[in-house]
């Protein structure tokens, strides 16, 4: 039997299709409900703004490619700081102009090929940024698992937090099969329970909340300051996409890369971004969990990734779904960011280990060291009165800088 027939999709009823579509929600749900979590943004409008981003990106790329997209975490402490600083709607003006990144790559693609991109954003530049994203969240994940500016005692918040990650690690190693995909629901669930009968669980917001109820909107506003800090933050998740879209395609055994194109896929990314923060809601990004699931499914038809946006949808309209998530003690997210967190700066070392870069050699190890003193020190540069760039997104254009006029060294020069 031919590669092509063992890829064919199978034919399913419309029912099968549902089924499965709520099936790859579920693997999804963990992972897409952390970030509205963690970012003080609302679960439900997450829900919704995860299914149209979803429809949106099959639009984009003709509905070929089996993929689901949700909540970045790339983005959690950009938002984090934005909420901060500025309050929701400006950060999600912010926000909703990192979608211009990914059309720009797109347009890029288009013209220059995808080799360009590499050309631009090589493992040198791109897996610093990756690691700062995660080393700088590390503070945050302890002070939650601390129960730090909560109410929740010290011995308890340990507890309930360690339990939470030892359950999260076991799951992530030793289950088989679909269970291995969801560890961050099984952490949830076990630290969740550890809280109910320790009694830190308040049912109030449950029994308050309507069982239908529209999602939580945000009109964005638009700040220069905010802007041009979030628009080189979207280069990181933009170039990792391209490893989402290898991965898919080799799962499938079809070059998604050359059909739709990887210019469609990321300009499906990106208006996806840009519609999700225009209301409210989280980046959005195609999902490791999921193409893991279709792996292991072999349910390559896309049509069961719009059900999933289909459910998504209407589950963001259920006004009980986003109060009991709301119930979620905060120690419980503790535990399982300090192990999502710290898997985000392994990827940005996999990056360089995968680009096989040299990081002794003088030109990489200028890059890698100002990147990451720069990220863990929080350097910042004023820009006049009105803008400030720092953070990741300052990590980011030092990278991109450094690399175009740095000379490359005699063994890597095209």
């Amino acid at each position: 039997m031919t590669t092509n027939q063992q890829n064919a999709p199978e034919v399913q009823s419309v029912g099968k299709q549902a089924f499965v579509g709520l099936q790859m929600l579920f693997v999804a749900f963990g992972a897409l409900v952390l970030v509205p979590l963690i970012t003080g943004l609302d679960s439900n409008t997450a829900l919704l703004t995860a299914g149209i981003g979803t429809l949106l990106f099959q639009l984009c790329t003709g509905k070929q490619v089996p993929i689901f997209l949700a909540s970045s975490f790339a983005f959690i402490a950009p938002i984090q700081y934005g909420v901060q600083t500025w309050g929701i709607p400006t950060t999600m003006g912010g926000l909703a102009c990192a979608g211009i990144v990914y059309l720009g790559l797109s347009t890029l693609v288009k013209l220059r090929g995808s080799a360009a991109l590499e050309r631009l954003f090589p493992p040198v530049v791109v897996g610093p940024v990756i690691i700062i994203i995660g080393m700088g969240l590390a503070p945050v994940a302890v002070d939650m698992a601390l129960g730090k500016n909560s109410a929740y005692a010290y011995n308890d918040a340990v507890l309930v937090s360690m339990v939470t990650l030892i359950t999260t690690l076991s799951v992530a190693v030793f289950a088989k099969g679909m269970m291995k995909l969801i560890p961050i629901m099984f952490g949830i669930a076990v630290g969740y329970i550890l809280c109910l009968c320790l009694g830190l669980i308040n049912f109030q917001p449950l029994y308050d909340a309507p069982w239908f109820a529209l999602p939580k909107l945000t009109k964005p506003e638009f700040n220069l300051e905010a802007i041009l800090y979030m628009l080189p933050i979207a280069i990181a998740p933009a170039v990792e996409h391209v490893g989402g879209i290898m991965a898919i395609s080799s799962v499938t055994g079809k070059d998604f890369l050359k059909k739709p194109g990887l210019h469609r896929t990321l300009l499906g990314d990106g208006v996806a971004t840009a519609a999700a923060s225009l209301v409210g809601g989280p980046p959005n990004t195609t999902y490791a969990e999921v193409t893991g699931a279709v792996m292991l499914t072999r349910n390559f038809n896309p049509n069961i990734m719009t059900w999933a946006a289909v459910w998504a949808i209407a589950i963001s309209f259920c006004g009980k779904v986003g109060a009991f998530l709301s119930t979620i003690p905060t120690i419980v997210m503790g535990g399982i960011m300090m192990l999502v967190f710290g898997s985000i700066a392994v990827v940005g070392m996999s990056t360089l280990i995968k680009g096989k870069v040299d990081v002794t050699e003088p030109r990489n190890l200028c890059i890698i060291s100002v990147v990451m003193t720069f990220g863990i020190g929080n350097m910042f540069v004023n820009v006049g009165d009105a803008v400030s760039l720092k953070g990741i997104s300052l990590c980011a254009i030092v990278a991109i800088v450094l690399n175009l006029i740095l000379p490359k060294a005699k063994n890597q020069v095209e």
